[in-house]
């Protein structure tokens, strides 16, 4: 019988706290059985939600702290007020010390990063690391990276994005050589600034053979589907998200207006209601909750703040995916292949400059 997969839970995380992570980790659980959770946060408002949950009840323990990291808490007041303290930075030290496969949050973004970055560290040849999720697309799904852990990136860094990103999808797609694009405001080679040009001048000129790389990518490409990883730096990757979740509910509400103004709107809904709801699920986007810190020595997943327990479930969902298909070793193995990649684009990178 596999191992089961053990999950850490900042309960205290996101803007609801436990009344949203102990529903959905029951909704979780429902889904898969070879499951135990560790639970960090007020042991009282934990406690209370587990009366009305008795399923997840058996397989968690609690573990009592008073300290929870504020959702506008700055980075360096979180690490300094909730180090070895809070649930959040419990959580993730219990990845560091075996305790648990992986960390999920719906807390404050840059504080989870602090923490996971200081606690966890880096992998050998990551400066910086990436939130990657899955984005639906015209095609099926792509990973799009970075979605707003670090602002701004040079070439070097945009590489190992690429290749941290291949590594994923090659988990979760069951590719043997994913095709990468990096996102620009045109597919023209003169298009972009400099360090996006660079980095293509970069990936085309290493031919790694655990990727495909096609060039620039549009916006709209995103959607379409155009490559199986999408890659640029945070600031672009983090607009590119919310305003795709925005665009997604305003057309979701447009729909819903339409379809109720006049009786054969109406009529139109009843015809074509299993066509409306593969829609509606296809814009939800609680679907694509949940976002991976690579390139870090370990797991986290941070789960969008104002998320329901479905959507919070989406995000214990990846975070269990990552484990059962060990994505860590597949990303150690992508960076260390043929002569240590990463190092050899720093090569590389000297040599065109």
């Amino acid at each position: 019988m596999p191992k089961k997969v053990r999950i850490a839970l900042d309960a205290m995380g996101g803007d609801i706290g436990a009344s949203v992570v102990i529903p959905g980790a029951a909704i979780f659980l429902n889904r898969h059985a070879d499951t135990e959770f560790l639970l960090y946060g007020d042991n009282a408002l934990i406690e209370a939600q587990l009366a009305a949950y008795p399923a997840v009840r058996a397989i968690s323990r609690v573990i009592h702290t008073d300290v929870a990291v504020g959702m506008h808490e700055k980075p360096s007041q979180a690490l300094r007020r909730g180090r070895k303290t809070s649930s959040m930075w419990l959580a993730i030290d219990a990845v560091k010390k075996g305790e648990a496969d992986v960390a999920v949050s719906a807390g404050n973004t840059g504080a989870l990063m602090a923490m996971a970055r200081f606690n966890l560290r880096t992998l050998p040849g990551i400066d910086r690391p990436a939130i990657a999720a899955t984005w639906p697309t015209m095609r099926g799904d792509s990973v799009v990276l970075d979605l707003g852990a670090t602002i701004g990136g040079d070439a070097h860094h945009l590489t190992t994005l690429a290749i941290m990103g291949s590594a994923m999808a090659r988990v979760l797609f069951d590719l043997e050589r994913p095709t990468v694009g990096l996102l620009n405001i045109g597919v023209e080679e003169i298009k972009g600034g400099e360090e996006i040009r660079e980095a293509a001048e970069l990936l085309r000129a290493m031919e790694l053979p655990q990727l495909e790389f096609i060039g620039f990518v549009e916006g709209d490409g995103i959607g379409k589907g155009a490559a199986d990883v999408i890659v640029t730096e945070g600031f672009s990757g983090n607009i590119a998200l919310k305003a795709a979740e925005g665009t997604a509910r305003q057309i979701s509400e447009f729909l819903r207006a339409a379809l109720s103004r006049t009786w054969a709107s109406k009529l139109g809904y009843l015809l074509a209601r299993g066509a409306f709801k593969a829609l509606k699920e296809k814009l939800d986007p609680n679907r694509s909750n949940g976002g991976v810190f690579l390139g870090l020595n370990g797991i986290v997943v941070k789960s969008h703040g104002g998320t329901d327990a479905e959507g919070f479930a989406y995000a214990v969902d990846v975070g269990y995916e990552m484990v059962r298909y060990d994505l860590l070793t597949k990303i150690n193995q992508t960076l260390n292949r043929h002569g240590h990649t990463l190092a050899s684009a720093s090569a590389v990178q000297e040599a065109i400059s």
